[in-house]
């Protein structure tokens, strides 16, 4: 049984494309501002308390609404996601996760989500829906022996909150404290990206040791039927222990902190290998309405397209296995490559930009805070004397760090720690017309190169990987 293509008397994105023109201008004129955290407040307290929670007691995150999954289940599912992930699939077993990240036959990543293995041919992916589609696409044309099941997200479904299941996280300090109230147990030793089964409010409970605001903590789900009183006990069980619910506001500058970058362009919109995608996808999909925003601007959308090594994902490229893009990646394998980084921006040189605001004449791009971001996918040029030596995507401000920081990735000659750099902040031209974009000029806003994670508990406490410190 396969999904199929959605809705075929839909335009498709190949069909869109060839109307609009130039692709890259077209997403930088998108009308779609940044992703939306749908389901929650956008603040519980104030999201100055709520960052400061998940380094210093602990929170609770409700990722119920804003992520897609996809259930791969079947005889063929295993060998499906194995020839679609640049990830080895050695020691794979039910009761793990790991971050899927499939590319291009060019090598350019199409994005990234959790991949949970969940039983014998069961498999769950959770997260943005372009990795989704693909493994959907890939699925129908391959004729695998799977059954798909796709729960899309909130924001993108006509009974936003009929979901499938619901994801809570438990992050912090205090994490083990809470889940040892809210099961009457201790909380499991279980290792990094590793499931096992809780009993939380009287309902069986899905548990992943995870980490994502820079501590480490559980990502816990189950069928939305039990969401409300796994809620309630868990509320109960953290308050002891000075648990703060997150709101939309706070959730997605945790990123900042943790150094995952969850913005790269889906590497779809070029190339004759691609061409049947793109026919596939219609102008209902996420391809069709993502926007890019930024003082980087190139007509070339190729330039927007990001690889594994860009974002961090350098180790998790492992060729002891045939998959797409594999060729291309073992070339791009020798070559110079860009390093992702922190920029902690220049408190001073910050409040020169945002000092615009207070006059009648040319203004900065406005920050909104926490999280700065006004498009779906980010691009700021990063200089140095002017020159152009990498690419920010995504910005925001930590209350806990005091400091306005931007996730990068540099040339590698540049990415060494201390080195001070530029960021150019705002649109060329006075902005595009997404409506998140304000008439204004561009500011040049000094920072110095910085550690990734930028929080010294995810340097440390992280299992290997791309939230560990950077060689």
């Amino acid at each position: 049984m396969k999904l199929g293509r959605p809705d075929v008397t839909t335009q498709s994105l190949e069909a869109l494309l060839g109307q609009v023109g130039n692709t890259a201008e077209f997403l930088r004129n998108q009308q779609s501002g940044p992703n939306v955290y749908p389901g929650v407040p956008a603040e519980y307290t104030n999201w100055r308390d709520e960052q400061w929670a998940w380094q210093n007691t602990c929170v609770l995150f409700n990722q119920s609404y804003h992520m897609a999954e996809l259930l791969v289940e079947g005889p063929g599912a295993f060998a499906l996601l194995n020839r679609l992930g640049i990830n080895s699939f050695k020691g794979f077993v039910p009761g793990k996760a790991k971050q899927f990240v499939p590319c291009t036959p060019e090598g350019y990543v199409i994005g990234d989500v959790i991949l949970f293995y969940l039983d014998d041919e069961s498999f769950n992916l959770v997260g943005r829906a372009p990795t989704l589609n693909w493994v959907i696409y890939n699925a129908e044309v391959g004729k695998d022996d799977v059954k798909l099941t796709y729960d899309e997200r909130s924001a993108a479904r006509p009974d936003p909150f009929g979901r499938v299941n619901y994801r809570y996280q438990i992050q912090g300090p205090n994490a083990a404290k809470v889940i040892e109230a809210a099961t009457g147990e201790a909380a499991p030793d279980l290792k990094f990206f590793n499931m096992c089964w809780m009993e939380i409010g009287g309902k069986k409970v899905r548990a992943l040791r995870h980490g994502m605001a820079g501590q480490p903590g559980f990502e816990l789900f189950g069928p939305t039927a039990d969401a409300e009183a796994v809620h309630a006990a868990l509320v109960a069980a953290g308050k002891p222990h000075g648990m703060r619910l997150v709101g939309g506001r706070a959730y997605s500058s945790n990123t900042l902190e943790s150094g995952w970058i969850p913005s790269p362009l889906p590497a779809i919109y070029t190339g004759e290998s691609l061409k049947p995608y793109r026919e596939w996808l219609t102008t209902n999909h996420y391809e069709s309405k993502a926007s890019i925003g930024g003082s980087f601007v190139s007509d070339n959308v190729e330039d927007y397209y990001l690889t594994p090594w860009d974002l961090g994902y350098g180790p998790f490229v492992k060729f002891d296995h045939d998959f797409v893009g594999a060729e291309a990646l073992k070339r791009m394998d020798a070559e110079p490559k860009r390093q992702k980084v922190t920029i902690a921006l220049d408190n001073d040189s910050v409040l020169d930009a945002m000092g615009t605001m207070f006059g009648k004449g040319d203004r900065g791009k406005f920050f909104e805070f926490p999280s700065a971001v006004y498009s779906m996918h980010p691009f700021d040029r990063v200089t140095v004397n002017g020159k152009t030596v990498g690419l920010s995507t995504w910005i925001g401000y930590s209350s806990n760090e005091g400091r306005m920081l931007t996730l990068a990735m540099l040339d590698a000659e540049f990415a060494e720690p201390g080195t001070e750099v530029t960021l150019i902040w705002g649109e060329p031209n006075g902005g595009s017309t997404k409506p998140t974009v304000e008439k204004h000029v561009q500011k040049e806003i000094t920072g110095v190169v910085s550690p990734v994670p930028y929080s010294e508990v995810a340097r440390t406490g992280y299992a290997d990987g791309w939230r560990t410190r950077q060689a």
